[in-house]
């Protein structure tokens, strides 16, 4: 559990019972499967559960929640003298300077790219792959921008990449690394994971594998804007800057999604209600500086903005100025009711204990998951995949009595069973990332269909379905 100081919501000013709506509705939602949670006032822990089998040591992949933690690393750099913000981009690639001759690219500032404002109007990453596969910051800026740098915005993945690989450039560290004394090591942070590219670049976009308590750390640093524990860490002139609009915008058809419509700081969103960092799929470290409050969230869904609308319409009615009195029974349901969080396992009859089968995929290739070639199913519902020639021996199904939780050699969770007399159901969730890997066999065949419920956005074999080992 969190090391951060804890206290019951009514000595905060918190209605639970606002809490326990937003629970009600993240639960009866079936497009929304909510992971964790952790909520912030006056910087104490009011309220902190996980959806077993989702547990509060486990990293969980916080897709482009990763670009909140480059920022900072970039604002360490920038307090350091190591980079300037003002300075033009190409000056920390001069190996790329006979190449990059249009005069946009070449006006593109670091504060351009730290803000999604390189000029461009649309994501680059496949364009800037195709042009450069092995150096994305090359092809990213051999693709001359569509506007004038600082006029426009486009969220875009090559621009967050170019401002991590310039901090790992004039450091010589790893982002993870650079952070660690600076970051990491000072707000209690334990081991991250963070996926590297082909150039060997923490990718900085995207990859960070960190527990939702981090998460939180790292929303409680900024609402204190960059002092932690009595010590300043960031400047607040940077915390400032990075959570205000630099720039504005309304992309067309994004109705429906007002909070990805109120401007972009340095990395940061801002919202209708406080600024966040968020990644796909429903990561969140939302801050209300307003409210004194932080939310850290993991989850699996599509519905990033109505996890916000919810927020908005439970937990902000339940932030008042003064303590609560009489309200101890209400925050021992709350407590009661988050330690007993879980996720259903999928439905199913037990496996019987002597059956034995292997599948292969239906129509000769699983489309979702390619490098996957065989599911066997040994005696007492035992589950293997062969994927990519590894053989990921998960474990049996939970079958009625629920999940099975395996470590090795990647972190899932094994659920399923009979659906009827000719279909069996694996739900396998990777613990270390938002997704759900459904398998479906037929006995009659013996053939197998395999369909992420979510599409990860890191392809390639199951093995890599974790968080890196080995990072700081």
């Amino acid at each position: 559990m969190s090391s951060l100081p804890t206290s019951t919501p009514a000595a905060q000013g918190v209605d639970a019972a606002g809490i326990q709506a937003f629970l009600d509705a993240l639960e009866s939602d079936p497009r929304i499967e909510p992971h964790s949670l952790m909520l912030l006032r006056h910087g104490q822990v009011v309220a902190s559960g996980w959806w077993a089998p989702y547990a509060p040591e486990r990293p969980h992949l916080l897709y482009s929640l990763s670009k909140s933690f480059t920022a900072t690393a970039a604002g360490f750099a920038v307090a350091e003298g190591v980079i300037g913000l003002d300075d033009p981009v190409i000056s920390y690639f001069p190996e790329f300077e006979a190449d990059i001759t249009d005069p946009r690219s070449r006006a593109m500032l670091v504060r351009h790219v730290a803000s999604m404002a390189s000029g461009h109007l649309e994501e680059t990453y496949d364009r800037a792959r195709a042009l450069d596969q092995e150096e994305p910051v090359r092809g990213f800026l051999l693709l001359p921008p569509d506007r004038a740098p600082g006029t426009v915005f486009a969220y875009n993945q090559p621009a967050t990449y170019t401002l991590a690989a310039i901090v790992q450039r004039v450091t010589g560290q790893s982002l993870s690394e650079y952070l660690r004394p600076r970051l990491l090591d000072p707000l209690g942070i334990g081991e991250v994971g963070w996926i590297r590219g082909r150039t060997g670049r923490e990718l900085g976009f995207s990859g960070l594998h960190a527990t939702t308590d981090a998460i939180a750390r790292l929303g409680l640093l900024y609402l204190r804007g960059g002092v932690w524990e009595g010590e300043r860490l960031l400047p607040e002139w940077w915390v400032t800057e990075a959570t205000r609009a630099q720039i504005s915008h309304s992309q067309a058809g994004e109705d429906g999604w007002s909070d990805w419509q109120q401007g972009y700081g340095f990395q940061f969103w801002m919202a209708r209600h406080g600024y966040r960092g968020d990644g796909a799929y429903g990561q969140f470290c939302v801050v209300l500086p307003e409210q004194d409050v932080v939310l850290a969230m993991t989850s699996e869904t599509v519905e990033m903005q109505k996890v916000l609308d919810l927020a908005w319409e439970h937990l902000l009615p339940a932030f008042g100025p003064d303590p609560l009195p009489g309200r101890e029974e209400a925050d021992a349901d709350l407590a009661d009711r988050l330690s007993r969080l879980a996720l259903p396992p999928a439905e199913g009859k037990p496996y019987p204990p002597d059956l034995a089968a292997a599948y292969t995929p239906y129509g000769g290739a699983c489309a979702d998951q390619p490098t996957l070639t065989a599911v066997e199913v040994g005696p007492g519902g035992r589950v293997t995949l062969v994927d990519d020639g590894d053989r990921l021996e998960l474990g049996p199904m939970g079958g009625e009595a629920g999940w099975t939780v395996v470590e090795e050699p990647v972190p899932v969770a094994v659920a399923g069973g009979w659906t009827d007399a000719e279909t069996l159901v694996v739900d396998v969730a990777f613990l270390e990332t938002p997704h759900h890997l459904l398998v479906t066999c037929s006995p009659a065949d013996r053939t197998f269909t395999a369909r992420w419920r979510t599409q990860p956005l890191h392809v390639g074999p199951l093995r890599r379905m974790r968080a890196p080992r080995g990072s700081v």
